[in-house]
């Protein structure tokens, strides 16, 4: 609710914030504020901690996006020096950039290409270690940008 009134009074634009992962790490002392707040009205020590929780969350969040970015420009360079078949590996990798796990055929739908251009894109981004494939399964094969997701999962 926090991060949806921010961006209605347009303090922020996009959800970066995860104030709720300080508030849980913070569980004992996130109860206490609260409860001091409501036995005593002692709303200066809760406007501390909740700056202190904007504050953590805003770093952490400017951590998180400098590390996609090194991780994009690193892997886009890969990419882009492909060779002739680099147009629709980019298509893909950009598509993977939002959609960090996928499966062929919905990957060849969304991009609008054939299933074999999808497929040799994605094996190409396989092979170039970007892409993982998540199950060993010939039929609906579904892969993940690991090195993406594991920055996104970071403290969760």
């Amino acid at each position: 609710m926090i991060i949806l009134y921010l961006i209605e009074r347009n303090l922020i634009s996009h959800e970066t914030l995860y104030i709720s992962y300080f508030f849980k790490r913070n569980r004992i002392e996130y109860y206490d504020r609260l409860t001091d707040v409501r036995a005593k009205g002692n709303y200066e020590q809760w406007i501390k901690f909740f700056l202190l929780a904007i504050d953590e969350s805003a770093q952490d969040a400017i951590s998180t996006i400098e590390k996609l970015i090194k991780l994009h420009n690193t892997n886009f360079e890969i990419v882009n020096n492909t060779g002739k078949a680099s147009k629709t590996i980019i298509k893909v990798f950009n598509y993977i950039e939002g959609n960090p796990i996928i499966d062929i055929k919905k990957t060849s739908a969304a991009l609008k290409i054939s299933f074999n251009a999808a497929s040799n894109a994605v094996n190409m981004l396989v092979s170039l270690e970007i892409l993982s494939q998540t199950e060993n399964v010939r039929r609906s094969r579904v892969f993940a940008y690991e090195d993406y997701l594991n920055i996104l999962r970071k403290d969760t």
